[in-house]
């Protein structure tokens, strides 16, 4: 546990402008913001949630860039598949809060290192969501409830939802990728910014860690956009997945 306040400070929002950074250009940022709310010694339920808060503002940018995509789909399934996400979100972030404090710290490894291997998977995952998609195996109709089941595991843990959002809509035959991204980013931001307010009502935000990475990670997802252009994207996932490693067997240490 770090004890000095500039020293925390500084971890946490180096970690968050790195996470945003992430965000903006592979995705992953998680994998900083919630193991360094942990590592300056803030109780893992409370760190998850305040890591929720810390990167939900990238989630309306990215939204605001796809809107055109948004506006050529039918409001009615917009309108559907928000409340879907609210309401998986709110369900999320309750399971959260009723799950006890030594069951998730043992399960923050594991979720991780699925987050992790998700990540790694996500382009192998998207081209077989693409074949199925293709072949005419996708059925539009179960897109509402994995949405759902997607939604609460998103307000409970955030690593992976992207990938897992992505993969549902192609294997649901959504074959337009921008659309398909538009979407993603629209029913992530639903659902983050309703877990949040949950996490809020309850009480379980650190808000001077939250509000500082806050800022950071939009700095930081600012930046990450300009320099998104000028990085191997190849690279990046690489140095996400390494960080993941390295973080779920940090965790794994600790509990030994």
């Amino acid at each position: 546990m770090l004890t000095d306040i500039w020293t925390s400070s500084l971890l946490l929002a180096g970690a968050a402008f790195a996470a945003g950074v992430l965000n903006a250009i592979a995705g992953g940022g998680s994998f900083l913001t919630l193991p360094a709310l942990v590592f300056v010694g803030v109780p893992p339920i409370m760190a998850n949630a305040t890591s929720a808060l810390a990167v939900s503002p990238g989630y309306l940018g990215s939204t605001l860039g796809f809107r055109p995509e948004l506006r050529q789909l039918p409001l009615i399934r917009l309108k559907r598949e928000m409340v879907l996400s609210a309401v998986g979100g709110m369900v999320g972030a309750l399971l959260l809060l009723v799950t006890p404090a030594k069951l998730f710290a043992n399960l923050v490894p594991w979720l991780l290192l699925f987050a992790t291997l998700l990540f790694a998977a996500g382009p192998a995952l998207a081209r077989r969501a693409s074949v199925v998609s293709h072949a005419g195996q996708g059925v539009a109709r179960w897109r509402e409830s994995g949405l759902l089941v997607v939604a609460i595991y998103g307000g409970y843990f955030n690593g992976g939802l992207g990938i897992l959002l992505m993969a549902l809509y192609a294997v649901t035959g959504e074959s337009r990728i921008h659309t398909a991204n538009a979407l993603k980013n629209l029913n992530s931001l639903v659902l983050s910014w309703l877990s949040v307010a949950t996490f809020v009502m309850a009480g379980v935000i650190v808000w001077r860690a939250g509000i500082l990475m806050m800022l950071a990670a939009t700095a930081g997802g600012f930046m990450g956009a300009r320099w998104a252009r000028q990085w191997p994207v190849h690279w990046i996932r690489a140095g996400v997945i390494v960080t993941g490693l390295v973080m779920s067997g940090a965790f794994f240490v600790r509990q030994a």
